[in-house]
Parts: structure tokens; sequence; C-alpha cells
């Protein structure tokens, strides 16, 4: 059985005529000690999908309209409140995209992890600060001690990816949500985090659902790859699998797109275009404007799923044939 299942999700947001489907019929599951990659441009429903798994929509003119999210085979969506806070934080946890407005800027680092502790472990402030500063010294942050008690401005925006990675391990949760957590990151900074969290995923068998628009960071980092458009995921297999043989359009776009390190290229390959708003309606399938290949039906007719081999599926028309 899957750590985590996803069925069927549908997330819309309140508008004036209504709700707006963002996120349309997702599914996928992550098993134990497994990294997913979830890859898409900006505006194709990543981190709405993981801020519904993580229950934070509240308050907000946001709605899960439709399926279920099963983490160890209960479903978190009929869960009230306080048994879904109880998950969230423990056994499951989530790095934000921009820790510098994730943090509170003023608290101190140690005790906003302290806090976590407080929270979820029931220990004693001691003993929690004590483990504060295993913590920030297992995710490599140099004199802990010190930097226990500084304020996030104070750190680097490395360092800062750092403290909201130890704040999510605190707990030992099972399941770790990424949202882009090397964005702001230079490239130095952003492999060192990478195999920070690779590291670990081996000392503890945490699985990862880690999010990018970047598919040589989901290459590197991820057993299995789901990739988005539009609220749908378009394409999905194993990360070999799929580099060995794309067949959705979309992939292939971004793909191409990505600067080759041993290549002398002038001009970059783009994808024309941008993400249709979730105002626009589409017939048929949602790429079909941007697409290289489309033809008369893909304007009108809506793709299913395709496999292509084993657990290789792509949502074209025409993902029986090599694009």
């Amino acid at each position: 059985m899957a750590l985590l299942e996803v069925k069927n999700l549908s997330v819309a947001i309140r508008q004036k005529q209504g709700l707006i489907t963002v996120v349309d019929n997702l599914s996928f599951h992550v098993d134990e000690n497994e990294t997913l990659g979830i890859v898409g441009e900006s505006g194709c429903g990543k981190s709405l999908t993981a801020l519904s798994i993580m229950g934070l929509l509240q308050g907000s003119q946001v709605r899960i309209t439709e399926g279920t999210v099963c983490f160890d085979g209960v479903d978190l969506l009929i869960l009230g409140p306080a048994e879904r806070r109880a998950i969230m934080g423990d056994q499951m946890a989530m790095i934000f995209q921009e820790p510098m407005t994730s943090l509170n800027p003023v608290y101190r680092v140690g005790d906003q992890i302290v806090e976590v502790l407080l929270q979820h472990l029931k220990l004693s402030r001691a003993a929690a600060k004590q483990r504060t500063l295993e913590l920030l010294d297992l995710v490599r942050i140099p004199n802990p001690i010190l930097q226990i008690n500084s304020y996030p401005h104070q750190m680097s925006g490395g360092q800062r990816q750092r403290i909201m990675i130890a704040m999510a391990l605190a707990c030992s949760p099972r399941i770790l949500i990424a949202d882009e957590p090397t964005t702001a990151l230079d490239v130095t900074v952003q492999k060192e985090v990478l195999d920070l969290m690779g590291e670990l995923q081996r000392h503890t068998g945490t699985a990862i659902v880690l999010i990018s628009h970047d598919l040589g960071v989901i290459a590197q980092t991820c057993d299995r790859v789901a990739v988005m458009y539009r609220g749908k995921i378009v394409e999905t297999a194993a990360t070999k699998a799929l580099f060995a043989d794309i067949r959705h359009p979309y992939t292939k776009g971004l793909l191409n797109s990505l600067p080759l390190v041993d290549g002398d290229v002038e001009w970059l390959d783009t994808i024309p275009g941008q993400v249709p708003g979730i105002e626009t309606v589409l017939p048929g399938c949602a790429f079909q404007p941007r697409c290289a290949f489309a033809d008369e039906r893909c304007s009108y007719e809506k793709p299913n799923d395709i496999r292509v081999a084993g657990g290789h599926w792509a949502r074209c028309h025409y993902a029986g044939q090599s694009t």
C-alpha cells in the first residue's frame, strides 16, 4: 500500500462567476522511502496541490471539491481540524518555497523549531532546545550554539532554507513535501541543499514529494516523475523511463528549454505562449494552443491517459507515437 495516495483530487477557486476548477481530477501515489518529482511551469497547480494535501487552504477562497487524500490508509479530507493538525508537522511536513516569508521575522530561528517540538512531541523546553541543536548540526548549520539565537534576516538564503528543512524534519516525518526548495538559491547552494535532502532521506527513510519547474533537478533526485500542466498530470513514469522516451510534447518542450552543459547554443528552445488562465475554456487538449504537433482533433477532443509501457502514461492523443 502506498504511503500517500491522492485520487481524483479537484480543487477550485471561488470567483464572482462561481467555482473555477484549477486542479482537475488529479491522481498519484508516493511509496515509502521514495522521491516523487512533480514538475511544470508556474501556474500549473503544483503548489496548490501541495497545500491541499497539507490542509492549508482553510479560510481562503480555494476549495477541494472532489477526491481523496489518503495517508497510510486514512483519508485526510474527512478528519476534523484537531486530528489533521496532529498529523501535519508530525507525520507529514512541508518545506515552503521562500523561507524568508515562511519563517517568522520577529522570532529567533531556534525558538521556531522548539515550538514544533513542544507542540507535537511534548518535550520539556530544555529537551526541545537540545534537540534543536542536534537538528541544526544535522542540516550543517555552522556553530549551532550561536545560530540558534539568530533571527531569519541575519542568515543567508541557504542557511534559512536549512532552517526550514530542520523544522520540517524535527518530528521525523514519514513524508516530506518540498515546494521548490532551491528556487531562490544559487547553483552551488542548490546542490548542497539537494544533496542534504538526499542524505537525510537515506538516513531517515522519509518519502519526499519534490515540486520543481526544473527537469534537471528532477532528473538528479527523483525516482518517479509526474509532469503537470494546467491542473492535470500529462505524463508520468519512472525517471529513467521518462527521459529515455518522452511522449508528451509539453515534457519535451520543458526538456528542450534546458541549457546543455557541453553545448554551444546561441538561443535556447522555448515553449510559445503561456499557461492559459483559469477563466479560459478549452474544449480540447489544454496544451493544444502551444503545441507544435497539434491538429484539428486536439482542438475539440480532450485526450485520455495512454499507456506507453509499464508505469509510463501520457495524456496525449498521439502518446503511442514518439514525438
